[in-house]
């Protein structure tokens, strides 16, 4: 049995309020509720994801063991703007692990983390297209970043979009196809992208 609270300020959070969950991204307080599981009284937050279509009960002791967060400061998205611009920092690893170690970074919840994954699988029009892993990567980063950018902004995901792809193409020249060999460490391993390569054949290697 659960009972909604009107007194809704608890943590620092108030129902109403645009938050950050680590997995899920932006969402908003709609409620915090009571329960009473085995005689204790339960207080959650109850959140809305709306790009998700899903809600989700958190419990407002564990909020900030699960990572739950105040949108960023408006200076701490100038600052993942300017990460965006940067040049690519790509390791030179196996695909499977560096895919691991972006998915990790786009479901911490840190802005900067999301807005380095932005910018390592970013494509130019000159360079070569994304493989279909990166693609999803990308996108999924791109689409958390956007939204908590429109939260801060109060500006729609569309035009939260278009800013940071404004931002990524300030960043160092992106080179023609057939040239990324001779770049730096970040062009120089985009087997994926250029040799067609996939997911499925590395694991079969």
């Amino acid at each position: 049995m659960s009972s909604q609270k009107k007194a809704s300020n608890r943590q620092g959070f108030k129902t109403g309020e645009s938050i950050v969950y680590p997995a899920h991204g932006v969402g908003q307080i709609v409620a915090i509720e009571e329960q009473e599981v085995a005689g204790m009284k339960l207080e959650l937050f109850v959140i809305d994801f709306e790009k998700d279509k899903m809600r989700l009960k958190v419990p407002v002791a564990k909020a900030e063991a699960v990572g739950m967060r105040k949108l960023s400061e408006t200076d701490f998205v100038e600052r993942s703007l300017k990460v965006v611009q940067g040049r690519a920092r790509v390791k030179k690893t196996m695909w499977s692990r560096r895919a691991q170690e972006y998915d990790a970074k786009i479901n911490s919840g840190d802005l900067i983390q999301i807005a380095e994954v932005v910018r390592d699988l970013y494509r130019a029009d000159s360079q070569p297209e994304q493989s279909y892993s990166e693609r999803q990567l990308y996108e999924a980063a791109l689409g958390r970043m956007a939204r908590e950018l429109a939260a801060v902004n109060e500006v729609s995901e569309t035009e939260a979009v278009q800013l940071i792809e404004l931002n990524l193409n300030k960043g160092p020249k992106r080179v023609a196809k057939g040239e990324e060999e001779a770049e730096s460490e970040g062009e120089a391993d985009a087997p994926a992208a250029a040799t067609g390569e996939t997911d499925e054949q590395e694991k079969a290697a």
